[in-house]
């Protein structure tokens, strides 16, 4: 029987300083925007001109995180940042553009036609390109990540899944294959059938972290980080080699990883 999924508490997320400055920068295009009356919204008084700009780019952003999170994960477009940005442009640009012609009938209080409704459209499409590709730019992933447990703690629930001729090693590391998990131990390998983001939850209490989105390392397995063509990769006591992300390089070398 395969395992139940589990919660995901430890998913990676972009982070919180990230989060403010894409949230000040989308801020800041609403106050231009408004002060030059972009896209007709001229006509109006500057209130109800900036109302109309801060609603529309702050419920856009919020609505692109939430995309965000779906496309990386549930996608697993965490890994690509073109696709990603894609899916973020097409995703927000067919939600958020009735949300536009919504507003834009409140606040402005102008008719709606077809003609307005597909200019309503393509300047969505273009501020949407340009604040993702802005996100893109100055975001910063988090690696899940697990902690060693307590003295008086029960073992972590992922060694129970670990097959019979395994039992007792040393984990080194998790690796996603398909449906499989390639589990590295210091007594040789096995496949089992999970999911990776379910056994990371249940790796908790084994100090470690997902060094890549096809991997989970333990931290004691390390033995050397190598750099080369932009990206790292560990070494493991097994000789096995991991891959490093780019997304998650930067938070794994400030946690000391290499």
């Amino acid at each position: 029987m395969s395992p139940q999924p589990a919660e995901r508490p430890n998913a990676p997320t972009t982070s919180r300083a990230s989060v403010v400055r894409i949230f000040a920068v989308c801020a800041l295009l609403a106050v231009l925007f408004t002060l030059a009356g972009a896209f007709g919204s001229d006509v109006v008084p500057l209130p109800r001109r900036l109302a109309y700009w801060l609603i529309l780019i702050l419920s856009g952003t919020t609505l692109a995180f939430t995309l965000a999170r779906v496309l990386s994960h549930r996608m697993q477009l965490g890994e690509h940042p073109v696709l990603l940005g894609l899916g973020i442009i097409i995703s927000v640009s067919i939600f958020q553009t009735p949300v536009v012609w919504l507003t834009h009938l409140l606040i402005l209080r102008q008719h709606f036609s077809v003609e307005q409704f597909i200019g309503i459209g393509i300047g969505t499409v273009c501020i949407t390109t340009a604040l993702t590709v802005i996100a893109l730019m100055i975001r910063g992933d988090t690696p899940r990540v697990t902690h060693a447990a307590a003295p008086d703690a029960q073992p972590p629930a992922f060694l129970a899944r670990i097959p019979l001729k395994l039992r007792g090693a040393e984990l080194y590391a998790v690796e996603a294959e398909d449906h499989y998990l390639r589990l590295h131990t210091s007594k040789g390998q096995d496949l089992i059938l999970m999911r990776l983001s379910d056994a990371v939850v249940e790796l908790e209490g084994l100090e470690g972290a997902q060094t890549h989105r096809s991997w989970w390392v333990a931290k004691d397995a390390l033995v050397q980080a190598d750099r080369g063509d932009g990206r790292a990769t560990l070494t493991l006591k097994d000789g096995s080699q991991a891959p490093v992300s780019r997304a998650y390089a930067k938070a794994l070398r400030e946690a000391g990883w290499f």
